[in-house]
């Protein structure tokens, strides 16, 4: 299914780390790997349209708190997950709690930056 213009489209290229100028272009070149301590590498330009990601030194500050929102709301749906609904000890649904934030620890990175660069682009 296409999704040329609209808020589905817009939603897909976060997601996807698209860039937001063109929407082809990949924000970020590598995945990065949370078990082997790998944090995702950024392109510095879009290598379709040659659109900056970074716009100043300090663009990405805001980012942490979106990472933050991102991590908060996948620990709220965890221990809500499996608290009341599994009904699991509550030692046991912070070792889940906690597991799940280090493993989608790369992907909020990735994800929090897409949304912030998104967030600030204008035509």
């Amino acid at each position: 299914m296409q999704y040329k213009n609209g808020v589905m489209s817009k939603v897909l290229n976060v997601v996807k780390c698209k860039c937001p100028n063109c929407n082809e272009g990949k924000v970020f070149s590598g995945q990065g790997n949370v078990f082997l301590f790998k944090m995702p590498t950024m392109n510095e330009r879009c290598s379709e349209c040659n659109f900056k990601f970074e716009k100043e030194t300090g663009f990405f500050f805001g980012a942490m708190f979106v990472s933050y929102a991102l991590a908060v709301a996948q620990m709220i749906i965890s221990l809500v997950l499996f608290w009341y609904f599994v009904d699991m000890s509550p030692l046991r649904v912070f070792a889940i709690i906690a597991l799940v934030t280090i493993l989608m620890s790369t992907f909020n990175f990735r994800l929090s930056r897409s949304i912030w660069i998104h967030l600030f682009y204008k035509l």
